[in-house]
């Protein structure tokens, strides 16, 4: 059921990416999924495939356990294609039927977008895969440790995301759970219309958003009773220090963005 749903959690296991300093997974994925967008051509798809497959064997997590992921993102992906299939407009028509009209510039487009989001849900997640909150939280503060001098809160943004992240799982079980309990009691989800199965929504979601404002009430009282007052003068038990690896990673996302720019202009 809810349990399927990946997305968010870590993959703990030992692997070369594993071991990489947050940071260089960042910066790695918000380029991975710019890249996406420098163009439409087939050359630039097989290229970010080829560089995610080679990324997931070295993580060393499970292509079912990635699967997972994507699959409960699956309906979201399989509309957003659907509707892309429908509403462009081109030339030459390949299908039509009644009020229904499918051209080349339609299905092309689909393809496109359909392929796009699988690699970028994919992508970020294999930072999520390969990171602990904690360290993916130390990571982006260190980052943007520069807009401090701006009076930008980057503490309180950096833990609000690692809070936000930890609760995913507990909150994915929670529902499980509501879900268990109604059908325990004779609800059937997959029964009637979509109104009629939107209705049955109802006593999943409030029950949901009860549980998620009191467990938010008990972190806050917790933290408030141990004194807990922003980064200002906190120190880390692991502070990041780039290493060898670092660097060299460094390297390969930079020669992958240059050869990204470089397919985008010559197609």
């Amino acid at each position: 059921m809810m349990k399927d749903m990946t997305i968010g959690q870590f993959y703990n296991t030992d692997s070369v990416i594993h071991r990489l300093d947050p940071r260089v997974k960042v910066i790695f994925t918000l380029i991975y999924v710019m890249s996406l967008f420098f163009s439409r051509n087939p050359v630039l798809y097989v290229a970010a495939f080829a560089v995610l497959v080679f990324y997931i064997k070295l993580s060393k997590v499970p292509i079912s356990f990635i699967m997972k992921g994507l699959k409960a993102l699956g309906m979201i992906i399989l509309f957003t294609v659907v509707i892309n299939l429908f509403t462009v407009q081109g030339a030459k028509t390949l299908v039509e039927w009644h009020f229904i009209r499918i051209t080349d510039a339609g299905l092309k487009s689909a393809i496109y977008l359909g392929l796009r989001l699988c690699f970028m849900i994919i992508g970020s997640s294999m930072m999520t895969y390969t990171t602990t909150p904690n360290a993916l939280t130390d990571g982006l503060e260190k980052m943007l440790g520069w807009m401090k001098k701006i009076h930008v809160p980057v503490h309180e943004f950096a833990m609000i995301m690692a809070i936000a992240l930890r609760f995913v799982p507990i909150l994915v079980d929670e529902l499980d759970k509501i879900m268990k309990a109604q059908m325990a009691r004779g609800v059937d989800f997959k029964e009637g219309n979509l109104m009629a199965r939107l209705k049955k929504l109802v006593p999943i979601i409030i029950p949901l958003f009860v549980s998620a404002v009191r467990r938010s009430n008990e972190l806050a009282l917790a933290m408030d009773a141990r004194c807990y007052h922003g980064g200002e003068g906190r120190t880390k038990m692991k502070p990041l220090q780039y290493k060898r690896n670092d660097r060299i990673a460094y390297v390969f996302v930079m020669i992958y963005l240059v050869m990204m720019i470089a397919i985008a202009i010559h197609f």
